[in-house]
């Protein structure tokens, strides 16, 4: 993984999302179309969603990509 600092606030990004929704992995698995695994594989920093999957996750969130995609960068170490 190139940026795993990134991935990981992703990943937090996406749950704030997701929590502030009221809905549980499964239920946003469910929305997307895609395994509950793969929703605590992201959110948990574990592996790093794919396109097809962004887009999923945006249209279930009811969000434009750009704006699922739109999550404060870790500050880069000097």
């Amino acid at each position: 993984m190139k940026n795993p600092a990134s991935v990981e606030a992703f990943g937090l990004h996406l749950k704030k999302l997701r929590e502030a929704r009221g809905w549980s992995q499964q239920a946003l698995a469910d929305y997307a179309d895609v395994a509950k695994l793969t929703v605590q594989r992201i959110e948990h920093a574990k592996g790093a969603p794919t396109l097809d999957v962004l887009v999923s996750l945006a249209r279930a969130l009811q969000l434009p990509l750009r704006e699922l995609v739109d999550f404060v960068e870790p500050a880069a170490a000097a």
